[in-house]
């Protein structure tokens, strides 16, 4: 068996414009930078097909073609049919347009579990449904491991669980929950699983068939995409689901899911995210006639190895620096933590720690990153925490670089 090719981050890079900046972006759970392929679609479809969609003629009928390859491939990239994936503004927006979308499923007295770990998309939607006399339940996360526990699960679950709403990797411990275990729980308990895989799909591919979500979230903004979410639901939850959208759209699966449609432009622009992967699958493997899940698969794996390689060292520091308190898995293992690494820092502010990194040209994170359940469960207060987090296109001397510019300001 020939050995896996390793990434080769030349190309990689050549492939994103803001890289020639100089910027080592290190804020990359909060937001990719987008690919040149990306740019390129937005430009040709603005500058070319700018026009109402789906009308006889051919300019027209050419962005509704545009449009609805866009929101296609997505469904390509993650496992899903076209029918199971709306195209929303961002995931907080798709997670509100689901819970009233479903919100008649519940009756009161019905369970709803949540967590305090999760980014707030997944949170709040789901927490107002209380006021309908569903009740809600908190799943606390372990905060030595920075992740969710199914034994707190089980305490949790009850004859009276209907959803479990949670996090596939924290956006601010980094740690990765084991989703087939989980949903397998939750579907034996009767219930559903809505699982949020923001911060795990720039690092990992998506199978939501093999994992059996009912419902699933990605934000491409942080998939080197544009700034839209995706929604995935299995097509009898979308079947069932309440029309959000007007009323002659009550059979547009799954556009009665989005009032007012997806953005058009951005939406057609998604094909270039999977430009970019075809193109990082083409120059490592050659031509392939794998379906397009399996070349992501391939590609995730070359992204997850190099981001190991690079995460590894800073890790290191964080792990030995005695002024440093590191939050979440003290592992680079991909099965354990994505490279997003939130700290905190002795008699230092995240601000200070921000504004001194940026000044060597190093952008990271600061606050609690909309999750703040998380942050108040860990005892950090209004500041919140520092967070560097880190995706294939970074580099061991970018991470060098941070590590040396941290250290001088510690």
């Amino acid at each position: 068996m020939s050995q896996a090719p390793r990434l080769d981050t030349e190309f990689v890079r050549a492939q994103f414009p803001a890289l020639e900046t100089g910027w080592a972006f290190m804020e990359n759970a909060g937001g990719t930078v987008a690919a040149r392929q990306v740019v390129d679609r937005v430009t040709d479809y603005m500058s070319r097909v700018h026009v109402q969609p789906h009308h006889a003629y051919d300019v027209s009928d050419e962005a509704g073609r545009l449009i609805v390859e866009g929101q296609r491939l997505m469904a390509e990239m993650i496992g899903a049919e076209p029918e199971e994936v709306m195209v929303g503004p961002n995931t907080t927006t798709n997670v509100f347009l689901l819970a009233q979308a479903i919100r008649s499923w519940f009756s009161p007295g019905d369970e709803l579990i949540v967590t305090n770990i999760d980014h707030e998309a997944n949170n709040g939607s789901w927490r107002r449904l209380e006021e309908f006399g569903v009740v809600i339940r908190e799943w606390k996360f372990r905060p030595e491991s920075g992740a969710l526990a199914l034994d707190d699960l089980d305490a949790l679950l009850t004859d009276k669980t209907r959803l479990v709403c949670f996090t596939h990797c924290s956006n601010l411990t980094g740690a990765v929950n084991d989703v087939p275990a989980l949903v397998r729980r939750i579907h034996d308990a009767g219930a559903l699983a809505c699982v949020d895989g923001v911060a795990y799909s720039a690092h990992r591919a998506l199978d939501v068939k093999a994992w059996d979500v009912d419902f699933y979230l990605c934000s491409l903004y942080k998939v080197y995409g544009p700034h839209l979410s995706i929604l995935y639901a299995k097509r009898e939850h979308v079947e069932r689901a309440r029309n959000n959208n007007h009323y002659f759209l009550e059979d547009r699966l799954p556009l009665k899911l989005n009032p007012g449609g997806p953005n058009h432009e951005l939406t057609a622009a998604l094909a270039g995210v999977t430009d970019y992967f075809d193109a990082v699958h083409t120059h490592h493997y050659g031509v392939s006639n794998l379906p397009r899940l399996g070349r992501m698969k391939q590609v995730a794996e070359l992204m997850s190895a190099h981001e190991e390689v690079i995460a590894q060292p800073f890790l290191d520091y964080l792990v030995n620096k005695r002024e440093i308190t590191l939050i979440g898995p003290a592992s680079v293992g991909h099965e354990q933590r994505a490279p997003t690494f939130s700290f905190s820092v002795k008699d230092r502010t995240p601000l200070e720690l921000a504004r001194g990194l940026a000044r060597e040209k190093i952008g990271v994170g600061t606050g609690h990153f909309y999750a703040a359940r998380c942050v108040d469960a860990l005892g950090y207060g209004e500041d919140g925490v520092t967070r560097a987090s880190m995706v294939h296109y970074n580099t061991t001397e970018e991470v060098a670089r941070l590590i040396a510019t941290l250290d001088a300001i510690i």
